[in-house]
This record gives C-alpha cells, sequence and structure tokens, in this order.
C-alpha cells in the first residue's frame, strides 16, 4: 500500500515538477550559461568568458545607477503602497452606512491593468493639460515636467505603481482585520481602551502577518517593474527611472548583450534573495494568533 500510495504522489507530481523544471531551473541554468559566455547578437555563445561579465558588471557605473534608482523606486512604494492600503482597510473595517461602496471603490485598482494605469497617469501629469499640474498651479506652484525631469520621475511611476498595490493590499489588510477575534474589540470597550491605544497596541500587531506578507509581495512586485517604466519613461530621463529589469531588458533587446544580461539578472536574483533573507528574519516580529 505505501509503494503504492508513493508511486501515485510521483505521478500527481510529474505536471509540476515538469513546470519547474521548464519554466523555473532550465531558465535559471541557461541564464547561468549565459553569463559565463560571450554571445552574438543573435544569442549564440560563440566563446567562454569565464568571470569577465562578472568584472564588467562590478565596473559598470550604469549598473550602479540602476541599483540606486531601484532601490528608492522600492521604498518609496513599499511604505507608501502599505501605509494607503492600511489606512483605507482601517477606515473600511468601521460599521458605517454605505462602506460597502468604499470597499468596492478601493479594491478597484487590482482590475487596472499596468498599461491603462500608465496612460492615466500620463494624463494626470502631463505638463500643460495634466490634473497634477492644474493643482500646483492652484496654489501657485510653477508646473512641473514630471517626466523629463530626473527628480520628479521616479514619482511618476511610482504613483502609478501605489495605484495598482493599493487594491491588493486593501483587500488583505482588510481580511486581516475581519479575523482579529470581536472578544478582543469587547474587552477593550469594557477596560475603557481609546481608539487610538487599541489601534497602535492591539490591533496592528495582530495584523502584523497580513503586513508581513504585503511587505514580502510588494518588495518582489517593486523589484520586477518594468511596464509603467516602458510606458512613461523609457528609463529616462539620465537613467534616473533606469530600473534593473529596464536595464536587463535594454541590455539584452536593444544593445544584443545576452551574456551581460543574464550576468544581470543573476545580480538582481542575489540581491532580492538577500532581501528576502533579511525579512524573512524579522518574522520572529510577526504575532500569529
Amino acid at each position: 500500500m505505501k509503494k503504492k500510495e508513493n508511486l501515485a504522489g510521483i505521478l500527481f507530481s510529474i505536471p509540476s515538477l515538469l513546470i519547474l523544471i521548464i519554466f523555473y531551473i532550465y531558465p535559471l541554468l541557461k541564464t547561468i550559461v549565459y553569463s559565463l559566455s560571450f554571445t552574438n547578437s543573435k544569442g549564440q555563445i560563440v566563446d567562454f568568458a569565464g568571470f569577465e561579465n562578472f568584472y564588467e558588471l562590478l565596473t559598470d557605473s550604469s549598473f550602479y545607477e540602476s541599483i540606486f534608482a531601484t532601490l528608492k523606486f522600492s521604498v518609496i512604494t513599499v511604505i507608501l503602497s502599505i501605509a494607503l492600503s492600511l489606512f483605507l482597510a482601517i477606515i473600511c473595517n468601521e460599521k458605517l452606512k454605505g462602506i460597502n461602496l468604499f470597499r468596492i471603490i478601493f479594491s478597484s485598482s487590482m482590475g487596472v491593468s499596468v498599461s491603462a494605469s500608465s496612460s492615466i497617469v500620463l494624463f494626470l501629469f502631463h505638463p500643460s493639460i495634466g490634473l497634477i499640474n492644474d493643482i500646483l498651479k492652484f496654489f501657485g506652484i510653477l508646473p512641473i515636467n514630471w517626466f523629463t525631469n530626473s527628480t520628479y520621475a521616479i514619482w511618476a511611476i511610482s504613483f502609478a505603481t501605489i495605484w495598482m498595490n493599493i487594491g491588493f493590499g486593501f483587500l488583505v489588510l482588510t481580511a486581516g482585520l475581519q479575523n482579529i477575534s470581536q472578544e478582543i474589540e469587547e474587552s477593550c470597550e469594557i477596560d475603557g481602551v481609546n481608539y487610538f491605544a487599541k489601534l497602535f497596541n492591539i490591533t496592528i500587531p495582530l495584523l502584523s502577518p497580513s503586513l508581513f506578507y504585503l511587505l514580502i509581495v510588494t518588495t518582489l512586485k517593486a523589484f520586477q517593474s518594468f511596464g509603467q517604466v516602458d510606458i512613461l519613461t523609457g528609463g529616462g530621463p539620465s537613467n534616473s527611472t533606469n530600473f534593473i529589469v529596464y536595464s536587463i531588458y535594454k541590455t539584452a533587446f536593444s544593445n544584443y548583450r545576452f551574456d551581460y544580461a543574464s550576468t544581470q539578472g543573476l545580480f538582481l536574483l542575489t540581491l532580492i534573495t538577500i532581501i528576502m533573507i533579511v525579512k524573512f528574519k524579522l518574522e520572529r516580529k510577526v504575532h500569529y494568533q
């Protein structure tokens, strides 16, 4: 019986193993081979490179700019996405009339594609007819060329990304809030605990599993951002929004350096792995019920 059960388990796991091998393990091995080789414009290996591509990566100042831009973008989008999602989830957790309508509105950004949200942001931040600059003019602030200014371009892309993240974050945190025991809420009311003391000392600590999950997901999304960069700025101006994923894309499909792009990809994998290890070390601060 045990042999039959083991055989059945192996047979059922074969489709998943095939998907894992074809779409994950094989591309990773191919990337490692490319990073150790020289390739031509067609992506064919022409010679063994050893660690020359890695040395080029370590001495490439433009790639360091991409790393800095990616980290800056990730910090902005992760912090603001989680903060706004938490704020909206707490508001919509109150028992108010018509609150379900607001829940639908706040979660609706989940259904917006990258291209659609980027197109809307392109209009909102337009230097002459954009709503954002019209608001700035109302307060006596000069219009800003959002997509051609290296200081502000990253904020325009961050706005599009945060907008897309809020819907998912709102749903996750709303589910977490509704999962908190009503007995705890009632005990706080009986003991006369004020709203903000309850929020910061009880609600948010009990919400930490959802917040931790959201932290991991939004970080991974930030490092994988591509569509909004391609549509809004194309990596410019002055490489201020040339994030690592977009840099890899340009290196491979604009400069036809598949070997060097593979090296960049391995660096990105290593960087994400290190960040995830550090974050999972913080899991000890998560309060599971």
